[in-house]
């Protein structure tokens, strides 16, 4: 497979890596094809993962790293401030490691490289931006480029060659019966209406009538989330049901709230389409395997889509400055801080071209 950008020479003699990639779910789902290329390219060598809390959870029993080691709170990497003695330690344990390369998957470098530089490994490689700290190989960090391209071309300064373009993600043959005795039987399309950032959220009223015209036509419809997003999934349930007669009502249930991060991927994996903001859940359906239709930020678009059409489809708000101050939200936020307004970004989404595309993948 051709390299993102020129391949740099293999470091000699690496028996262990880490990675720096902290963030979210979806940030780690990015990062799965530069890992996997690491994996080919070092098919000797342990990785060490140094990511959050829940990419711990979702990792275990994959086999896509060897370990993963929970960041401490650290600005900029883990959090908006440093615990000094928790980072000190964290350090200390990490030197002590004897890493030969150190990868930083994870932003512009300001923060990330100080971080991957007190690793002591002998050789990093990632990102920078001209004002971060250099290491030994780097790349050149502008803001709008697809994450999964980014870190490809990180890991081909370790020279490692793309092995995957879409991420993936194993999932356990117990998580999928699980999930199997969850959905039920017949076309199941699951939804999940949340995302960290409000702005990328399509309308609840639009999600529940998009769950009411398919609850109509015999498909069930599942609503997703975590406990934070139980009030949200239940507007969309109750939207739905507003809009269906008694009888179809049952057709459109939540389970947000229900489900651990295993449990999460196996209602995504067996699910006939996953319909979804451009959330955490929706690249996870991604790499597990799923259809997806997701609802993107116009400017989200080329950070973050789907490559292929076959399996995804994409409905793209075209809202570029705040509904509310006229703010331009095609800066990134070292450029132009955002405002504080928190309006639907895609809220100019028609449910029939959602529809459309939900429809198109269940008949395929």
């Amino acid at each position: 497979m051709p390299a993102v950008a020129p391949l740099a020479p293999r470091f000699p003699d690496v028996t262990h890596i880490a990675v720096l990639r902290g963030g979210a779910l979806g940030d780690l789902v990015f990062a799965l094809p530069a890992i996997a290329a690491l994996r080919a390219a070092y098919p000797e060598a342990s990785i060490t993962l140094l990511g959050a809390p829940a990419h711990a959870v979702l990792l275990a029993g994959r086999g896509v790293v060897d370990e993963v080691v929970p960041l401490p709170p650290i600005a900029g990497v883990r959090g908006d401030e440093t615990d000094e003695e928790h980072a000190a330690a964290f350090f200390t344990e990490q030197a002590a490691r004897g890493y030969d390369l150190a990868v930083q998957l994870h932003g512009g470098g300001r923060n990330a490289n100080p971080f991957v530089a007190r690793l002591g490994a002998r050789y990093a490689v990632g990102t920078a931006t001209p004002d971060a700290q250099r290491l030994d190989r780097v790349v050149h960090y502008d803001y709008f480029q697809h994450e999964v391209l980014r870190w490809l071309e990180v890991a081909g300064l370790a020279g490692a060659e793309p092995v995957d373009l879409e991420p993936h993600l194993p999932v356990l043959a117990e998580e999928r019966a699980a999930a199997r005795g969850a959905l039920g039987g017949g076309p199941t399309v699951v939804v999940h209406p949340g995302a960290t950032d409000p702005r990328r959220h399509w309308p609840t009223e639009r999600f529940g009538a998009a769950a009411a015209a398919l609850a109509a036509e015999g498909v069930q419809v599942v609503v997703v989330g975590d406990a934070s997003e139980v009030p949200l999934a239940a507007q969309v349930v109750a939207a739905a049901r507003a809009a269906l007669p008694e009888e179809q009502r049952g057709r459109v249930r939540s389970i947000a709230g229900e489900l651990d991060l295993p449990g999460l991927v196996g209602v995504l994996a067996e699910a006939s389409v996953v319909l979804a903001n451009d959330s955490g859940p929706r690249h996870l359906a991604q790499a597990a395997g799923a259809k997806t239709v997701g609802i993107f930020i116009f400017g989200n678009v080329i950070n973050a889509m789907p490559f292929g059409r076959g399996r995804h489809r994409i409905q793209l708000g075209r809202i570029m400055h705040c509904p509310v101050c006229g703010r331009n939200a095609m800066q990134v936020g070292w450029t132009e801080p955002r405002c504080e307004h928190d309006p639907s970004y895609v809220a100019d989404v028609e449910v029939s071209a959602v529809l459309e595309d939900v429809r198109a993948l269940l008949a395929d």
